[in-house]
């Protein structure tokens, strides 16, 4: 039985990946690692937290005794490293969160997986990260593997440091490792302070909905469920020693997106076309807001076979019903109700 440790899995990627494998690889036991801070939430998996292949561990990635402890305790044959502080704005205001969970906590999980997996060539450190690191595209071109880090934000940086770690550890010791670098998730399950969970959360509440700019700022969006079995397709199929690219092939101006998602929630909640967009709030830039994002997702399609099945609409049509659907979910997570019920079932080692 093959023994993964996946860090960050209660949180929005980082639980549909272990939904996927849970449920697919029953052979194998998942270990979901996961300090259970404000966008941690194990009700997200609630669906899976019986299942006999899988078990949690409340844990700090920073935390260095507890993660010298978890690997000594546990014959890991992988990590698939997804925990991360990710949201921009709050990298603006507290930059060293971001250095002390992207950077450190990287180098910390590491360092154990070296210690412990000695010359061992059976094993993987999957780092999970970000199209961000490459900086911002003009109207033209594509990210590829290939592109130059150009990092704009200290959440990009501090991702940046983490991948260049990854491989300074794959070179230096010897260290099997994969990293994959994804554009804009979307799906069900994500934290409410993130574009389309915001504004769906806010057009419920005939909230203003805040767009930066004149927001024209475009984006490539990828469905949740699709990256995680780009990422089950990577860590089963990839190289050692590889990057690949996961892209949505779904290139997005943020207003039409709004726009869009309005027009939607309209119908869902029989309201008269063009209500909800009368919401939207133009809001001033956001600092050093990269102007474009774009993936080429390629290779990954013409060495590993992977390509998305959504199309942008029916994705953000799928979400919406979520949403909808799990209004009490997005209660929870905002008021941090459910933080009191499983801080009284785990505490930190």
């Amino acid at each position: 039985m093959k023994k993964i440790i996946i860090t960050g899995g209660a949180g929005f990627i980082g639980s549909h990946v272990i939904r996927l494998f849970v449920n697919k690889y029953p052979d194998y036991h998942i270990v979901n690692l996961d300090a259970l801070t404000y966008a941690g939430n194990l009700e997200n998996l609630r669906d899976v937290e019986a299942a006999t292949n899988y078990s949690f561990e409340r844990g700090d990635i920073t935390d260095e005794q507890f993660i010298d402890g978890l690997f000594a305790t546990a014959d890991f044959d992988a990590v698939i490293h997804l925990a991360a502080e990710s949201h921009v704005d709050r990298s603006i205001m507290d930059p060293l969160s971001f250095v002390k969970t992207n950077v450190i906590g990287t180098a910390i999980l590491l360092n154990a997986a070296k210690k412990y997996w000695a010359d061992k060539t059976d094993k993987l450190f999957y780092h999970v990260s970000t199209d961000e690191v490459y900086g911002s595209l003009g109207e033209t071109g594509f990210f590829t593997e290939d592109t130059p880090y150009d990092p704009r934000s200290p959440y990009s940086a501090s991702k940046a440091s983490s991948d260049h770690l990854v491989r300074a550890y794959h070179h230096t010791y010897g260290l099997p490792m994969v990293i994959s670098n994804c554009s804009n998730n979307y799906g069900s399950h994500q934290f409410p302070e993130k574009l389309l969970p915001l504004m769906i959360n806010n057009i419920l509440q005939s909230k203003p909905l805040p767009v930066y700019g004149k927001g024209e700022n475009v984006r490539d969006w990828l469905w949740v469920e699709d990256h995680a079995t780009a990422i089950d397709v990577i860590f089963h199929q990839g190289k050692v020693g590889d990057t690949y690219n996961i892209g949505g092939f779904n290139e997005w101006k943020n207003l039409d997106i709004v726009h869009l998602l309005c027009s939607i929630m309209d119908k869902k909640l029989d309201r008269l076309a063009g209500e909800s967009a009368k919401l939207i709030t133009f809001v001033k830039d956001r600092a050093g807001h990269d102007k474009r994002y774009a993936i080429d997702a390629t290779k990954l399609n013409s060495t590993l076979g992977w390509k998305p099945s959504l199309q942008f609409e029916e994705g953000l049509e799928r979400t919406v019903d979520w949403y909808l659907a799990n209004n009490t979910w997005i209660e929870n997570v905002t008021s941090g109700s459910y933080k009191k019920y499983y801080n009284q079932q785990y505490t930190s080692r």
